[in-house]
């Protein structure tokens, strides 16, 4: 089944709906961390949201797969690892399960690298094999096999890193 895929910029009154989802991303990110639920049955902790709004580098997109909702990702016009602001980050990327293995994340990927034209770096934590599978496909199609990856584990992150562009 193909979809049509789309990057909504996402409003600081999509902050709500952005939370639930954010809620689902915890759930697949508590089979790789240490991750548990409050009393009330939500993950806590920090949430990535607040700074889209009052950060002029960090931007969030809600995902469409045809008219529905399919996922978020936030894209960071800074390297979380060196901080340098001519390389794009992926801070977070999530398709909901229903959208998985149908092109999905794949385009919507595409359609991030495309929102900024400059070099890019993609970091997966080391327990999450399928992230790293996804992100090792879509930026391999992306750039015709062009990509390096290092691996590194210190204080700035514990995983393989994609870089390209």
């Amino acid at each position: 089944m193909a979809f049509d895929v789309v990057l909504i910029p996402a409003t600081e009154g999509d902050a709500p709906m952005l939370a639930r989802l954010l809620q689902l991303y915890a759930y697949d990110f508590s089979e790789f961390m240490q991750l548990d639920v409050g009393d009330d049955g939500c993950f806590t902790g920090g949430t990535p949201l607040a700074s889209c709004w009052s950060e002029p580098w960090r931007h969030a997109y809600a995902i469409r797969a045809d008219t529905q909702l399919a996922g978020f990702c936030i894209l960071d016009e800074r390297s979380r690892l060196t901080g340098a602001t001519t390389t794009c980050d992926v801070a977070e990327f999530f398709v909901m399960r229903r959208y998985r293995r149908h092109g999905v994340g794949l385009r919507a990927a595409h359609l991030a690298f495309d929102r900024f034209r400059r070099p890019w770096e993609v970091r997966q934590t080391h327990t999450n094999i399928a992230a790293i599978e996804f992100w090792r496909h879509a930026i391999g199609r992306y750039t015709s096999g062009a990509f390096t990856e290092t691996v590194i584990d210190d204080a700035r992150w514990h995983g393989p890193v994609q870089s390209f562009g």
